[in-house]
C-alpha cells in the first residue's frame, strides 16, 4: 500500500531517510508550457524575445538553472544535493507554445525530480515576469515530470 514518504508514523513532516540507499546515477527531465498571447509572440525574433531587460529565453535559462540549484532552500523536505548537471532548453513549438525542458543529473542516494521541476518552473516564471509588460494574459501550464532514471525505479510519461 502506498504511503506518504514525508510523514512519520505520527503524521508529522519528516525528511526521507536516504542513508541506506545506494548511490546511483540519477537523471530527471521536467517540462513547463507557457502560453504567450500574440502581442508577446510578435516580439519573437531569431528564436528569442528581446526586452529592455535583455533576452527573455536566455535570462529564463539562467534563472531555471539557479532555481534548480536552490531547490532544497525552496522545498522544505528536499535533500541538498550537488547537482552534476542542469540544462534548460526553451523552444517555441508548432502550436506557438513555449516549451521549457529542464534536465538535471546527479550521482547520489536521492533523485533530482524536484530540481528538474523547480528549474522548469522558475524558467517559466521568469518568462512571465519579463513579458508581463506586453501583456499579463500569459498562462503557465502543464508543469510535469517527463522522465526519471536511477534509484529504485525509472519513470517515463
Amino acid at each position: 500500500m502506498a504511503h506518504f514518504t514525508h510523514l512519520d508514523a505520527a503524521g508529522n513532516p519528516t525528511m526521507v531517510h536516504v542513508g541506506d540507499k545506494l548511490v546511483t546515477k540519477r537523471t530527471a527531465r521536467a517540462q513547463a508550457i507557457v502560453i504567450l498571447p500574440n502581442i508577446v509572440l510578435e516580439q519573437l525574433e531569431n528564436k528569442e524575445i528581446y526586452t529592455k531587460k535583455g533576452g527573455v529565453f536566455q535570462t529564463a535559462i539562467l534563472a531555471g538553472i539557479m532555481g534548480a540549484k536552490k531547490t532544497p532552500d525552496l522545498i522544505p523536505l528536499c535533500h541538498p544535493i550537488g547537482l552534476e548537471n542542469c540544462k534548460i532548453d526553451i523552444q517555441v513549438d508548432a502550436a506557438k507554445r513555449v516549451v521549457i525542458q529542464c534536465t538535471a543529473s546527479v550521482t547520489s542516494k536521492t533523485g533530482v525530480e524536484m530540481e528538474a521541476l523547480t528549474g522548469a518552473t522558475i524558467a517559466a516564471l521568469t518568462i512571465y515576469d519579463m513579458c508581463k509588460a506586453f501583456s499579463q494574459n500569459i498562462i503557465i501550464q502543464e508543469i510535469a515530470l517527463i522522465e526519471k532514471t536511477g534509484g529504485k525505479s525509472d519513470y517515463q510519461k
